[in-house]
């Protein structure tokens, strides 16, 4: 029979997000991570790169099978990213435009851009969007807002999040008691992904200004 491990047993984080995970995949196993991946999704802040490879770690020391790791978290993956595609469905495309319409420096044609875009990319925006730190979360949204045909949306945010989730998992797995190195890695990835985000949406803000400033001097 096997002995299955607490992981407090072996010193596992007792503090912060990574506690908390702990605690729940010690009480609960795979649900357990299954529920903390969901909530992952649904609160962005807490950090995938803590929870996975701290489930995987939980694998490696017998608290729950590998096969239940991965599956527990990419079905806790999916209910997360249903539950704010329901929102983005629920607030609809009408509601969008009316209070993007209300909002400085932006047009309504730049929302339709972006709408043509997710028609003609929305399937691997969804796909891939899944292995990207903070847009893995909020693809979500628009695919609700867009009606993405909804088994295609949950094929896709399985095949995606499964991928994203089996390297973090397998990577604690491997580590064992070093699974937080995952965590320094992937936050570094995921700072330089928000900088890269920030400067977008700078340069864009900036082109807007400059665009109404010269309106402005040719109105004159």
């Amino acid at each position: 029979m096997t002995q299955f491990i607490s992981l407090a047993a072996e010193q596992a984080p007792t503090e912060g997000v990574a506690g908390w995970a702990a605690g729940l995949v010690d009480t609960l196993g795979g649900p357990g991570a299954g529920l903390a991946i969901a909530l992952e999704n649904l609160f962005p802040p807490l950090p995938s790169e803590v929870i996975l490879p701290l489930t995987g770690f939980a694998a490696g020391r017998g608290t729950l099978s590998l096969f239940s790791a991965l599956g527990w978290t990419t079905a806790g993956s999916v209910a997360g990213a249903l539950a704010l595609y329901l929102l983005g469905a629920v607030f609809g495309r009408d509601r969008m435009h009316a209070l993007w319409a209300r909002l400085p420096l932006v047009k309504v044609s730049d929302l339709e851009r972006t709408e043509a875009w997710f028609v003609r990319h929305g399937t691997k925006a969804v796909l891939f969007g899944r292995m990207i730190p903070i847009f893995r979360s909020l693809i979500s949204v628009p695919a609700g807002v867009e009606r993405m045909a909804l088994p295609r949306f949950l094929a896709l945010t399985a095949v995606g999040s499964l991928a994203w989730n089996s390297v973090l998992v397998l990577a604690g797995y491997v580590l064992g008691d070093r699974w937080d190195v995952v965590e320094s890695y992937v936050g570094i990835f995921s700072k330089v992904v928000l900088v890269l985000a920030l400067i977008a949406i700078a340069a864009y803000l900036a082109v807007r200004l400059r665009s109404r400033g010269s309106r402005h001097r040719r109105t004159r």
